[in-house]
């Protein structure tokens, strides 16, 4: 008699990752980012934009809002199981920028772009929205997702807390996560973070010198405010290495200058605006006094009034050290090894995340974009009118998205 046939059991296969899910989802994915970035939209109302991630999230069983201030989508997933509520955001904007890149689904408004990448922001918050539904059991809390305008300017992020993204939930959110696209410096697919601060504050100084005109050829008859203004100018470049530390710095740049009209007369007024780039609260505090004290002064010394003012703009954006070193334990997680490398220091741009992150513990992550047939030290970087981004790393961006968020949940 012959041995007794034995039967291996059947193996239970194994339920796919994210990053495999993602996958799936890539061609849709593509095709609304490509659809929002043919018809970008700038500012708080963004009616199309709006129209597309209204149609997108259609029939997946979320809770949908809309703003009342501005054209934002809030969606909340409610998990199998009780608990907390953690937030994704992803900006959904343009930029007022005639695009140059040569794409055949390039911008077909004029003098708009999704240069920044926002809509991919936008395609890869839909993808993740995606795959938490498919594990909507497996959940224990609610996740919030919120679509904002108005981050290129505009408090999109304030205007959506002060209507109630924190709460849409209706419990506290405990943490929130977003990414950006980067069109240069970083390999598609890699992604880059750091504890502490990851972007910069950013303000406006407006300047106008006033003095009295009169006939170039006689300028003691007359009082000149515009070498007083050049003087300013260069003022403020000596204040930055002399009244800050280097490891604590401030970036100061005059983008507008304007004065006079003929070369022979003896202008009224001069008058220029600087964005000033701050990474403390302390710093930015110390450089508006700074900045305001260096043009009152010159305009003293040349007997000249000034008019001198600080526009507040975006806050510091700080990642919280334990939420930092989560997302990175994600990114590897998801994505795998070696994809995840740490900021030596923080980046002058700057962003309204910075909003929510005073408000809970919060992780912002630069996800690299590059295209594979550009090399990522010389790309035409994010708002360049050349700008392009590599859409193949929507996948990576849903999954890790979701990730974060179903991570955030599990520990309750």
């Amino acid at each position: 008699m012959g041995a007794p046939l034995i039967v291996p059991p059947e193996e239970t296969p194994m339920p796919p990752t994210l990053a495999e899910s993602a996958v799936l989802l890539l061609p849709e994915l593509v095709a609304l980012r490509r659809s929002i970035h043919e018809e970008p939209e700038i500012g708080l109302e963004l009616p199309l934009t709006q129209a597309k991630v209204l149609a997108a999230l259609e029939g997946l069983g979320l809770e949908v809002s809309v703003g009342e201030k501005l054209s934002s989508v809030t969606a909340v997933l409610r998990g199998g199981r009780p608990g907390p509520a953690v937030l994704l955001r992803g900006d959904m904007d343009a930029l007022p920028v005639q695009e140059t890149s040569g794409l055949p689904f390039a911008s077909r408004v004029a003098g708009v772009m999704h240069a920044c990448g926002h809509d991919l922001h936008v395609a890869g918050l839909v993808g993740a929205a995606r795959l938490l539904v498919e594990r909507r059991e497996e959940l224990a809390g609610s996740v919030v997702f919120m679509f904002q305008p108005g981050e290129e300017g505009g408090g999109g992020a304030q205007l959506m807390v002060d209507e109630g993204v924190l709460d849409a939930a209706g419990t506290g959110v405990v943490a929130a996560y977003a990414l950006h696209v980067a069109a240069a410096l970083l390999p598609a697919g890699w992604v880059a973070s750091r504890p502490g601060p990851v972007m910069a504050a950013s303000d406006t100084l407006h300047v106008t010198f006033r003095g009295r005109g009169g006939h170039g050829s006689m300028p003691h008859a007359a009082l000149d405010p515009l070498p007083a203004a050049c003087e300013a100018v260069l003022g403020l470049q000596t204040m930055v290495t002399r009244r800050f530390d280097a490891f604590d710095p401030v970036v100061v740049t005059v983008g507008t200058f304007h004065a006079g009209s003929v070369e022979n007369v003896i202008p009224e007024t001069a008058t220029f605006a600087a964005t000033i780039r701050s990474f403390s609260v302390e710093a930015r505090e110390k450089v508006a006094q700074e900045a305001l004290r260096v043009v009152r002064g010159i305009a003293d010394a040349h007997g000249l009034t000034v008019e001198a003012e600080i526009e507040g703009g975006y806050p510091v954006t700080v990642n919280d050290p334990s939420e930092a070193a989560f997302a990175a334990d994600v990114v590897t997680r998801e994505l795998g090894e070696g994809r995840y490398v740490e900021m030596p220091h923080a980046v002058a741009g700057s962003e309204d995340f910075g909003v929510l992150d005073k408000l809970v513990p919060s992780s912002y992550l630069m996800l690299g974009a590059t295209p594979a047939d550009r090399d990522p030290f010389t790309a035409p970087y994010n708002h360049a009118p050349e700008a392009r981004f590599d859409d193949g790393v929507l996948g990576d961006g849903a999954a890790l998205l979701a990730g974060l968020a179903m991570g955030r949940l599990a520990r309750g």
